[in-house]
């Protein structure tokens, strides 16, 4: 029995094994059922949003509305992901129940809009709130009810992108660079593999984005190590972290100078922020950088899907997805970051391709997954997100360009609330020095 205690908190007998699988089977069908919900209402606002494009004109309208929902009726939801692992690092706070609504609807209106944002972080929030509900229902201590947080952000993450090995990693992970809580592995993969199942058990679907890499580079990647080829996605590793650095260091500081402006009409923020979304697409002449930026409304528009094509995206594609999430998210409006970093990765991968005579579809794979990494530095479980979405024949090149990320993206990722104990190239110094 003291095996099984070091494994999960609380898994002394199988009485207490039997309650922990009760609390992670109701966490797994309220975030799995919420994650579906959440997923189907955001296919149809983004249709919807296709078929009637003047709503991008409502999109100032949109952000004044998303800012009095959260300063009247939820100031401390504001922190979004932070919220959540401040909560796992330093209990006593809480999170609130209105959180998962809140994010929902305003996620929602966001897209429906024309935000350009993603929807990990919603899923995320959702799966945190729902487990810090679950504990107050069960009445779980502290150290019980900081696990049953991690599992929340697996079941949430996993449930979304139809990961859940991915997500639970990325629920250990994702807490402090270069270090794994490993006693809540079995909790968060549990809630992770229920919440995904739930989800599916609704009729949601994911995208199959392996069905985009061709069977011939599947077949010579698999028979044969190529060292040119090796040398281009160790490159292609550090420009995709140097990218997620941009992304995470323009975020943060957007959001540093937003907040030292003399507004005193704290609303004008949101509205002019969608104002310069509007101004930008008709700058641009193109609708492909809002939204999710999975597939693009004509087969001829930038997208997730077209970077997995040669000549799928312009040179600057990945650079115009930073600068319209960063004003979207830094303004006020709701949604992830991860989404908008799959874009923006995806066409900086099929831009490198396009430079260096790689094949485009598999460099929009390493890009898909490595700015990931390097902007929440969490190389294992992007690692682990590349095999479940492409497949296990380029996991040795998933692991280079995810690290490479990892390394050349710096400290600061797109969490404020992520601890950096030690240095990344101190704690591979140690490593390695024995």
């Amino acid at each position: 029995m003291k095996q099984i205690k070091t494994i999960i908190p609380g898994f002394s007998t199988l009485k207490h094994a039997a309650q922990w699988l009760c609390y992670l089977l109701v966490l797994a069908i309220l975030s799995g059922s919420m994650v579906a919900l959440f997923l189907w209402l955001l296919e149809l606002a983004t249709e919807f949003r296709w078929q009637h494009e003047w709503l991008l004109f409502l999109l100032p309208v949109a952000g004044v509305l998303i800012y009095l929902l959260y300063r009247f009726k939820g100031k401390r939801s504001e922190k979004g992901n932070d919220l959540v692992i401040d909560e796992i690092h330093e209990p006593g706070g809480g999170i609130p129940v209105g959180m998962t609504p809140l994010i929902l609807f305003s996620t929602i209106v966001t897209h429906l809009f024309g935000g350009s944002a993603g929807r990990e972080g919603t899923a995320v929030q959702m799966g945190g709130s729902l487990a810090a509900l679950t504990g107050k229902w069960f009445r779980l201590p502290a150290n019980k009810a900081g696990t049953l947080l991690m599992a929340g952000i697996a079941a949430g993450f996993g449930a979304v992108f139809g990961t859940p090995v991915a997500g639970a990693v990325f629920a250990l992970e994702v807490l402090t660079v270069g270090k794994l809580r490993y006693q809540a592995f079995i909790p968060c993969i549990i809630a992770a593999l229920l919440a995904d199942l739930v989800c599916n058990a609704w009729g949601i679907s994911h995208v199959q984005y392996r069905n985009y890499l061709s069977e011939d580079l599947n077949a010579d990647v698999l028979l044969r190590f190529n060292w040119l080829l090796f040398l281009k996605v160790l490159l292609g590793g550090i420009l995709f972290g140097l990218a997620a650095r941009l992304f995470a260091t323009g975020l943060h500081t957007f959001k540093k100078m937003v907040s030292k402006l003399p507004v005193r009409a704290g609303w004008l923020v949101p509205f002019a922020g969608g104002c310069i979304i509007i101004g930008l697409s008709y700058w641009l002449q193109t609708s492909d950088y809002l939204g999710l930026g999975v597939s693009s409304k004509t087969e001829a528009g930038t997208s997730i899907i077209s970077a997995f094509r040669q000549n799928g995206a312009t040179d600057w594609s990945w650079f115009w997805k930073i600068l319209f999430t960063v004003i979207t998210l830094g303004t006020g409006f709701k949604g992830g970051e991860v989404t908008p970093l799959f874009f923006i990765g995806a066409t900086l991968g099929n831009t490198i391709a396009a430079h260096t005579g790689a094949p485009a579809d598999l460099f929009a794979a390493l890009g898909f997954i490595a700015v990931f990494a390097g902007a929440t530095n969490t190389p294992i479980a992007c690692t682990l997100l590349g095999i479940e979405l492409f497949g296990p024949a380029y996991a040795l090149y998933f692991t280079v360009a995810c690290f490479a990320a990892y390394y050349s993206s710096g400290h600061k990722g797109i969490y404020k609330s992520q601890r950096v104990p030690v240095s990344k190239f101190d704690k591979w110094r140690r490593t390695t020095d024995g």
